[in-house]
């Protein structure tokens, strides 16, 4: 085979590869490039806003999903690109309890927790898996069962809290389970069978939740009979966090939780607002919960209840284009609820969601 005929043939295979790849999203490539300057934006304003310590805004949370925007990035980046890096995850380690936790404040532990353990298996480095193995035993060990007196019919058994309220809610039990798959907890372990007890009961789907307050249009509320937003009404934000909870949590797509769940996103489907919410609060979580949901639920084109066909992910992209500063950073102008007025949580959670966009 002669020299010119050997360099055509490696160009067809790896343009092939090539296409397979970009097939493989179906994602507009205009607006995919278009995401990919956004992250590289949203990062730098992160780099510039990050204190000395190595933090944002002082908080272990914000810190530790910030680290995980920067290691989840296209650009790859680890340890080895500088303190940038490494002063975040010092700064993580450095507020690690001697009962497992890694937090600044009793009051958010399993929320701090669980987000930096994702951040640091994100890292790759092995020095690292005993304190996350610590940190899930932590989780573990907040989770209300019969350990703690709570009998299995009671409405708040195989739940978690933010650590420091005894009362659990969806939010917390979605982001402990996100980190405990992450961070790969066996997954015969009882915390997943006694996590889904609790997810299901936080679902309006009356055929699968065994407590008689769930209406039946299958989105969730924030914990069994209560929603902030009233009448334990299903919204977006916990909706999407319900299914990943169950697909994380092992269960298949055709389990009736799941298709119910995914029913209320087609019922809903919008980027306009966070459907359900009052005053959009809780967009930016939305939009986050959103992009790992779909991603983790695996159709990249879907058709709503109304016939119509989205790209789930050109959508998510030219809105948070859309609402992206010029600074490069991304905060909720209509409600600053669960500190989504603070430009560094919310810079994070999109350029979390964004990277999951463009993988």
């Amino acid at each position: 085979m002669s020299k010119a005929i050997k360099i055509l043939s490696l160009f067809f295979i790896f343009s092939a590869a090539f296409n397979i790849s970009a097939a493989d999203s179906n994602m507009d490539s205009a607006l995919k490039d278009r995401a990919k300057r956004a992250t590289d934006n949203g990062l730098r304003f992160l780099r510039e806003q990050q204190a000395k310590d190595g933090s944002w805004s002082g908080s272990v949370g914000i810190t530790a999903l910030a680290l995980r925007a920067f290691l989840e990035s296209r650009r790859k980046y680890t340890e080895d690109d500088g303190p940038f890096i490494t002063r975040p995850v010092n700064f993580l380690l450095s507020h690690i309890q001697p009962d497992g936790s890694i937090s600044e404040s009793i009051n958010n532990r399993n929320y701090n927790t669980a987000v930096a353990i994702t951040a640091l298996k994100a890292t790759g480095n092995p020095d690292y898996d005993k304190i996350i193995l610590n940190g899930q035993k932590f989780i573990q060990g907040l989770q209300l069962s019969e350990q703690k007196g709570y009998a299995a019919d009671h409405k708040f058994y195989g739940g978690i809290g933010y650590g420091g309220d005894e009362r659990p809610d969806l939010s917390n039990a979605y982001l402990a389970i996100e980190a405990l798959k992450a961070s790969s907890l066996d997954s015969n372990d009882p915390v997943w069978e006694k996590a889904l007890v609790f997810v299901s009961r936080s679902q309006n789907n009356s055929e699968t939740n065994d407590l008689n307050w769930a209406k039946n249009d299958g989105g969730f509320a924030y914990m069994p009979g209560y929603s902030p937003h009233g009448d334990a009404v299903s919204y977006g934000s916990m909706t999407h966090a319900g299914l990943i909870s169950l697909l994380f949590a092992g269960i298949d797509k055709k389990d009736p939780r799941v298709q119910a769940s995914y029913k209320w996103i087609l019922d809903h489907y919008t980027l306009e607002k966070n459907p359900g919410a009052k005053h959009n609060q809780g967009l930016f979580y939305y939009y986050n919960a959103f992009a790992k949901s779909m991603k983790a639920y695996g159709e990249d084109e879907i058709t709503d209840s109304n016939g119509i066909l989205h790209n789930w992910r050109n959508d998510l992209s030219r809105k948070l284009l859309e609402l992206q500063s010029k600074d490069g950073s991304w905060v909720n102008s209509d409600s600053p609820r669960w500190w989504e007025g603070n430009k560094h949580l919310v810079t994070a959670w999109s350029v979390i969601s964004l990277n999951l966009v463009i993988k």
